[in-house]
């Protein structure tokens, strides 16, 4: 309880610090859960969406925003004042729509699942456009690296002492229990505007790009081998440089202590296709193109359809259906949210089914290398336009992948000599991605516009200790979650 009471005071105190922005909280009134995603409108075609805790900011400045308009699947549309939900210490409670499938056609017959689908599939040509459009963006990216074993050891080094060889071993074995017992996270954050001709054909331009992370507690893979390799070079010959070989591969021509901490980059800067890729990746899940992830869910030969209920979303009603593998090759289970008016999906959930996994690598025995893509889930949500077809407002997509890496690397000496050092690389964990993109305004481009936009190569970051609001000014972007808003590497 007294917890709770906190975190409360720890919202407010939030919201008076910061004069300029207005945040508020949507619950669900039955249930007083948070509603994720909820559309939050301040003018007929502007406002912004809850986080996935139910949690938005409407930037205040130059504005006399004196109601909101609030709608979500499966709830009643509501207007608010601004007033009342200072006065309701800035929560905003939802009432439900009425969802009984057997209410809605008490007197006529219950539509079917498949005949739903298939006009969804007719009519989307018509109610989705994919090329020769503008999309102003933001983009998270939050990253976790969760490990379950990590081993290093030297077994043996030339002309290397007992004592030397233990005392290296130890520092080893300090480091790993430092990396096993931190949790590692890192935020990725950058607003622009993505360009897009056709699925092949894209330019990005950012705006401005963040990146929070905890500089001691970076233990990414590439991070992780770097510090292993500083602590065995220390204790070899410092002055000589080396070769790495992992197996049968050799991995550097010049290694030595000097070179590796030179070799920490400080540029902070991004490459704009890594970027670009991230983004577009999300959005094509979108598109109606056979291989987007929205339309391999719509085939009827690969999944099952069955409709669950019915809902409402601004007093329209909405088909609320329920897919599943039918054959081997389909991996997702989830509902679908269609329209009844245009067969429009405004909104898909999605995760692996039961027993279905992704992408794997199993070189164990031989290489000592696996991989398992185990999570994959998210969600897609969809708004119709003034121009009354359907453009993505919002997706998320989660991904954690099992890794496991056994390997042995050799340090050879560049010396007449080439003494050597054996050493054991072990490391096993879950690496997770949380992924999003939100839309915040699309608008139609022409081929001469697209020609004339500049893509750079490289986009500069700032590093934050902490997440600054202030940063992003009145751009819309999604709220912090508390483990945003906590987060807090200034003392490193």
């Amino acid at each position: 309880m007294t917890k709770s009471i906190l975190r409360f005071a720890l919202f407010i105190l939030t919201i008076s610090l910061n004069a300029q922005s207005f945040s508020a909280k949507i619950l669900d009134k039955s249930t007083k859960l948070p509603v994720p995603y909820a559309a939050v409108q301040t003018e007929q075609y502007k406002g912004v969406i809850t986080n996935e805790e139910g949690v938005f900011n409407i930037d205040l400045e130059g504005n006399s925003i004196n109601e909101i308009t609030i709608s979500s699947l499966g709830y009643k549309k509501q207007v608010f004042k601004i007033e009342h939900i200072k006065s309701n210490n800035y929560i905003i409670e939802l009432e439900p729509s009425i969802n009984e499938l057997n209410t809605v056609y008490l007197s006529s017959s219950k539509p079917n699942a498949d005949s739903i689908i298939a006009k969804v599939v007719r009519n989307l040509s018509k109610n989705y456009k994919t090329e020769n459009i503008q999309h102003k963006l933001f983009y998270r990216e939050t990253s976790y690296m969760d490990f379950d074993n990590l081993d290093f050891e030297i077994e043996k080094a030339s002309h290397v002492k007992k004592k030397q060889l233990f005392d290296a071993n130890n520092s080893l074995k300090a480091m790993t229990n430092t990396i096993m017992s931190s949790n590692f996270v890192h935020f990725t954050d950058f607003i622009g505007e993505l360009s897009v001709m056709d699925k092949d054909s894209s330019k990005l331009q950012v705006k401005k790009a963040t990146q929070i992370i905890n500089s001691k507690k970076d233990f990414s893979l590439d991070n992780i081998q770097e510090r292993a390799q500083s602590v065995v070079l220390k204790y070899l010959d410092t002055t000589l440089t080396y070769k790495l070989k992992t197996g049968l591969f050799k991995v550097e021509d010049s290694l030595s202590l000097a070179n590796d901490n030179n070799s920490v980059d400080n540029k902070q800067e991004f490459e704009i296709g890594d970027l670009k890729s991230d983004a577009q990746n999300m959005l094509n899940d979108t598109r109606p193109d056979p291989q987007s992830l929205l339309r391999k869910i719509l085939d009827a030969d690969n999944y099952s359809f069955s409709l669950q209920n019915v809902t409402f979303y601004n007093d329209e009603m909405v088909y609320a259906i329920h897919f599943r593998p039918k054959r081997a090759k389909a991996k997702y289970t989830g509902i679908l949210h269609i329209a009844d008016d245009s067969y429009g999906v405004l909104k898909a959930d999605y995760t692996y089914s039961k027993g279905k996994r992704g992408s794997k690598l199993n070189l164990r025995l031989i290489l000592g290398v696996k991989y398992i893509e185990k999570i994959s889930n998210g969600t897609i949500i969809f708004k119709k336009n003034k121009d009354n077809w359907f453009e993505p407002r919002y997706i998320r997509h989660e991904t954690g992948d099992y890794f496991y890496i056994n390997r042995p690397l050799k340090f050879i000496e560049n010396s007449s000599a080439k003494n050597k050092a054996l050493f054991n690389f072990k490391i096993e964990g879950v690496v997770r991605h949380i992924e999003e993109l939100l839309l915040t305004n699309t608008t139609a481009i022409t081929n001469a516009e697209f020609n004339t936009i500049k893509e750079v190569k490289i986009v500069p970051y700032q590093k934050q200790r902490k997440y600054n609001a202030k940063i992003w000014g009145s751009n819309e972007t999604l709220a912090p979650t508390e483990e945003l808003k906590t987060f807090d590497a200034t003392d490193n």
